[in-house]
């Protein structure tokens, strides 16, 4: 059938076929899209444990630049569902709801979706094309209107298989077209009828051409490409629930256009009805449809959905027009179990793939969260100074988020539930205590109590770092001082809680961060007493050699033990010291030989284990073992932490001060300190008044 193709024009349906048919262009429904932009991306999928689990990690989510922060589970279960859609499984007539505490990131999780796919689709082979009839002026009654585009966006495929009336025929033209029987069976997976108001203007061109097909195609049908607009609601759209009294069903579907009538002669034509005037229509085309909030809708809305998700239909009047939609919804919690407790909605719910969305519990992916929220510009005072920032303010603020989302356990405190989350050594526990503690945690019929659900979200961790922004020590100091994090969190704790007990724990959760927060503060200390900035590393890992090397079988009566180091690879000697190890062992509580070996047996088993899967394993997420050696270190120097604290607050003497300024020195030059935050930091150290 198609004898000139090198004459055609790129809008013709003939070259659009033949592009399809050469795998140029593609015709695919937007689950099959979807799962493809996953699948297909460079990097594809990696195998990941988390909580002790084995799970994927989709690339796509990770891309550089501002992207998904885990979520891993969630966002397995949205690719398990888009790709059992595009398989023709149940779920293509469902929809995916994400349920989940304000401020988890639900929203920002599908606007991700979006924008992946709105870039996706500008790609060449995956732009998604539509037609629309022209030189509408020749057949009459539509007055000025001289084209018409499809109101769904419906693909020129979907026109070409509806061509004649019969299935057999236009089987038969698309193979005269060139598709083989393959082809055609294919294309045939997708099938849908044209929506009512193109289906009713192409009857009435191919009666005005007296059934002439070919010139149908070649004077009245014009491909064009789908208009990939954020702003305009196509391809991409959101609609976001509304109060009972502005939100109408118009906001959806659409409504009868009194323009149109204006113009059309035949009140029967369902052209009368502007469907763009709805969300719907406008993402119809192998689209992605986001409902925010979606049971905050008034309940005859809610129904609107239902028949649309279940239908994949758009109907008014009796009239249908056939979607191809990816119904993507969010609900906060509260929302959710108010809907629930209406029986008579359950029909929707069955209409839904729901997952309920946790908080992040990984305090190593929040210090990424944290960064987004800090900001990535420069920050300056109000005076448009430079506002220095903390090197301890991230992890401040991220241990006390994520410690607001352990959950109370038997099992496990909320610091080794916080550690095991991140894939860190957390004692004699094991990672398999806190699979366990998920799983009975998982059971729990109330949503809020399963891991994860409740706690801090990101909007009080955003409100955390404006109230640490408005302190008139940050202005003047023109330092966002980490020890002021405290203060802010419990400032946003009292004002946004309201449930006492919640605000109870979180205000306990916030003393357990302090604790962590002093750690901290101790190794920066001691790195810049001793003028290196990764002093306390060298001295925990030279621990951990020790105690590996002294059963070692070629250890000397000088006690010089000679190993391969795993970082460097080169040949490395350490005198075995055992007064060293014996206090710091000392320090941590072990004091029978049995207690000290059985700890020494699982230093060794961890550094097996982790040396295997990065070599650059330094031990200092080991909490109690950097801090006994940090103690141990600073008594042998300077006869303990009690007489540095001595010697830094009482400067009254030169050396104290000499001291006093060298550390300061080390601090601003090599750990990335600030004039203010080094001092804060020293003082806060010399202050014991919140040590445990």
């Amino acid at each position: 059938m198609i004898e000139n193709l090198d004459n055609l024009q790129p809008n013709n349906l003939y070259y659009h076929l033949n592009k399809v048919i050469n795998n140029e262009r593609r015709f695919e429904n937007v689950f099959q899209a979807v799962t493809r932009m996953i699948l297909g991306f460079e990097g594809g999928i990696k195998k990941i444990t988390v909580n002790g689990r084995a799970t994927y990690d989709f690339q796509l989510f990770r891309r550089p630049g501002k992207h998904i922060i885990g979520m891993f589970d969630e966002i397995n279960s949205f690719v398990s569902f888009v790709k059992d859609a595009a398989e023709g499984g149940s779920s293509s007539e469902m929809a995916f709801v994400l349920i989940g505490e304000p401020g988890n990131g639900k929203t920002y999780f599908v606007d991700y979706l979006n924008k992946c796919y709105r870039e996706f689709t500008t790609l060449g082979e995956n732009r998604r094309y539509t037609f629309k009839f022209k030189n509408l002026n020749l057949l009459g009654g539509y007055g000025k209107i001289t084209t018409i585009e499809s109101q769904t966006l419906e693909d020129p495929m979907i026109l070409a298989m509806n061509l004649y009336q019969s299935k057999d025929d236009n089987k038969e033209f698309l193979s005269k077209a060139g598709a083989t029987d393959v082809h055609v069976n294919t294309f045939y997976k997708n099938y849908r009828p044209l929506g009512a108001c193109s289906d009713y203007v192409l009857q009435q061109i191919i009666n005005y051409c007296d059934g002439n097909i070919n010139k149908v195609i070649n004077e009245f049908i014009e491909i064009v490409p789908q208009s990939i607009s954020e702003s305009q609601g196509t391809l991409t759209g959101k609609y976001a629930a509304k109060d009972k009294i502005t939100s109408s069903s118009v906001d959806l579907l659409g409504d009868e256009s009194i323009t149109r009538l204006l113009h059309i002669s035949d009140t029967s034509n369902p052209y009368r009805f502007d469907l763009r005037r709805g969300a719907l229509a406008r993402v119809a085309g192998g689209g992605i449809h986001f409902a925010d909030e979606i049971f905050k809708n008034k309940r005859d809305l809610v129904q609107v959905y239902l028949g649309v998700i279940q239908n994949r239909t758009i109907e008014l009047e009796g009239f249908k027009w056939p979607l191809d939609t990816l119904i993507v919804a969010t609900s906060n919690n509260s929302e959710f179990q108010r809907f629930l407790e209406e029986k008579e909605q359950a029909p929707i719910v069955d209409r839904c793939r729901v997952t309920y969305m946790a908080h992040n519990t990984n305090y190593k992916l929040q210090k990424e969260l944290t960064a987004f929220a800090i900001g990535n510009r420069d920050k300056t005072t109000f005076t448009n100074e430079k506002l220095h920032i903390d090197p301890n303010l991230n992890y401040a603020l991220s241990v006390a988020i994520i410690l607001s989302r352990m959950p109370h356990s038997d099992k496990l405190t909320p610091i080794e539930m916080m550690k095991l989350a991140a894939g860190e050594v957390a004692g004699e526990k094991s990672i398999k205590t806190l699979a366990e503690v998920i799983d009975d945690l998982n059971r729990e019929t109330d949503i809020t109590k399963r891991f994860g659900q409740k706690g801090l979200g990101h909007r009080n961790l955003g409100r955390s770092i404006q109230i640490l922004l408005e302190r008139s020590g940050t202005q003047e100091g023109k330092c966002m001082y980490a020890g002021d994090v405290f203060p802010a969190i419990e400032s946003v704790v009292l004002d946004y809680v309201q449930e006492p007990n919640e605000r109870i724990k979180y205000l306990n959760d916030l003393k357990t961060a302090k604790e962590l927060h002093r750690k901290n503060v101790m190794t920066t200390i001691f790195n810049a007493y001793m003028n290196e900035p990764q002093a306390i590393e060298k001295d925990v890992l030279n621990y951990v050699n020790m105690i590996i090397g002294i059963d070692a079988k070629n250890l000397g009566s000088d006690k010089i033990w000679t190993y391969r180091d795993p970082q460097t690879g080169k040949l490395t000697s350490i005198k075995i010291d055992e007064n060293f190890i014996d206090s710091v062992e000392s320090r941590m509580g072990l004091k029978s030989k049995e207690q000290k070996q059985s700890y020494r047996t699982t230093i060794s088993k961890i550094y097996g284990q982790k040396m295997i899967q990065d070599a650059n394993y330094d031990f200092m997420d080991n909490n109690d073992l950097v801090k006994a050696v940090t103690d141990v270190r600073l008594k042998s120097d300077v006869a303990g932490a009690g007489s540095l604290v001595g010697a830094l607050s009482n400067r009254t003497n030169d050396e104290n001060q000499k001291l006093y300024n060298r550390m300061i020195d080390t601090m601003r030059n090599k750990l990335g300190y600030c004039q203010t935050c080094a001092e804060k930091t020293i003082e806060y150290f010399c202050t014991q008044d919140d040590t445990n």
